[in-house]
């Protein structure tokens, strides 16, 4: 039964080929999944509610790769490089950090991702309860995968084997996803090879694999921070793989320091790749092989990272950033297209975390869909196929999104949450970030 029938001069399904429906309709069924997808002259009869409107619909973004609730950690640090960032700056910071800190972050943070068409993230972050909280209060949806860490100061939140029998516990007695429209979803977020022992790594893959889960890595994000692990072993992929956690589904953010052989575990693993080109250049961390990647077959996704390094939640900004810095580093104008990076933000993320559910606007998958005004300058020539999607890649983005639904449900109206007052979600993080700066 069609719950809801949304129409609008365009709609983007992010399909492959990236095509462009002309006077369009989406219908979207009673459990708040996508029924019915195709220009208005071939649409079923339906007697459901109607909503008409203008500009164009589109899936809701992927996050492949964020810290959502250090929204209140913005800024801090700013000018240095990744592992003094994180062990002088961050670390002390985050270990003032209360759940309800946690909670205030998310919450903000959610509703930021939401106002510019993300509908998924992929989360690393403690304090469990209160991300999932969070998400599900803002109707957004997650990929929660908690952290586990083994460095000094962390354990104040239990030993690497509580924090992964935490996650297993929650699987083995949720399941993978829950809530209403499976709005979370569990998987472990082992932070990295350098901050975990070895015999942690392969048991956390071995947890996973058990349970389908997914395995969300920070990998060879800059040149410095592995060094050991590579003299051992040769490189991080090489590692991960000897130690058997790249037999699951496995993400790896970022993805900076890869060698040729790198690329090519990764893809015979179906690894995936979370590509997050804005903090790899804010912490001065390099520029990955994305071409290289692609033409190996390595899945990729797109990721902000987290506000504290990133700064922005704009997944527009990093598709933009994407494709500036893989034209520069191969001298080849066309090396990602418009096309081709819309596709990297909305499908290829959802198909980087294993999600064939999300991502695009088509029937049987979850009814996260986004409303884009198309009266800006930003357009030209909204009529011709080509100019759309370049326009809107290039020129558009984040500030014109109008709407939001998640699971069929709307949670963003006229650029505004639906169940959560904005001002007083933003205030609650200063009032945070204001008695970090007091110490």
């Amino acid at each position: 039964m069609t719950a809801l029938r949304l129409t609008a001069p365009v709609a983007l399904p992010c399909d492959p080929g990236c095509s462009v429906l002309r006077d369009a309709v989406v219908d979207v069924d009673a459990e708040g999944r996508i029924a019915w997808v195709g220009p208005r002259a071939e649409a079923p009869a339906s007697d459901a509610p109607v909503r008409n409107l203008p500009g164009l619909l589109m899936p809701g973004l992927v996050n492949t790769h964020c810290h959502t609730p250090m929204t209140m950690l913005r800024g801090m640090g700013g000018d240095l490089p990744l592992l003094r960032w994180l062990q002088d700056v961050m670390w002390p910071a985050e270990g003032r950090l209360t759940a309800e800190d946690v909670h205030a972050g998310m919450v903000s943070g959610c509703i930021e991702l939401l106002r510019t068409g993300c509908t998924t993230s992929v989360e690393m972050y403690f304090f469990t309860d209160a991300v999932i909280d969070a998400v599900r209060t803002v109707g957004s949806r997650a990929v929660v995968t908690p952290g586990i860490i083994a460095v000094p100061g962390w354990d104040r939140l239990g030993s690497w084997e509580d924090m992964r029998d935490d996650v297993s516990a929650r699987i083995d007695a949720d399941g993978l996803r829950s809530g209403p429209g499976e709005r979370i979803e569990l998987g472990y977020g082992p932070h990295a090879a350098y901050t975990l022992p070895p015999e942690a790594l392969a048991s956390v893959g071995e947890h996973a694999r058990e349970r389908g889960a997914l395995v969300h890595i920070h990998v060879a994000e800059s040149a410095e921070e592995d060094l050991a692990q590579r003299a051992a072993y040769g490189s991080v992929p090489a590692m991960l793989d000897g130690l058997g956690v790249l037999g699951g589904r496995v993400l790896a953010a970022h993805g900076v320091q890869l060698s040729d052989a790198d690329i090519a575990t990764l893809a015979g693993r179906g690894a995936a790749v979370a590509h997050c080109p804005g903090s790899n250049a804010k912490l001065a961390a390099g520029i990955a092989r994305v071409v290289d990647m692609r033409r190996a077959g390595v899945r990729l996704g797109l990721g902000t990272d987290g506000p504290a390094s990133g700064d922005d939640l704009d997944l527009w900004h990093q598709a933009r950033l994407a494709g500036l810095l893989a034209r520069v580093s191969s001298g080849d104008a066309a090396a990602l297209t418009a096309a081709e990076l819309l596709v990297l933000a909305t499908r290829d993320g959802a198909a980087a975390i294993g999600r064939d559910d999300l991502g695009a606007l088509e029937p049987g998958r979850w009814a996260d869909v986004v409303h884009v005004a198309l009266d800006d300058p930003a357009f030209v020539a909204p009529e011709d196929d080509a100019q759309l999607l370049s326009n809107l890649v290039w020129a558009g983005g984040a500030r014109l999104v109008r709407d939001v639904w998640v699971a069929g449900e709307q949670v963003l109206d006229a650029g505004e949450p639906t169940r959560m007052d904005r001002v007083a979600a933003q205030e609650a993080v200063r009032a945070v970030a204001a008695r970090l700066r007091r110490g």
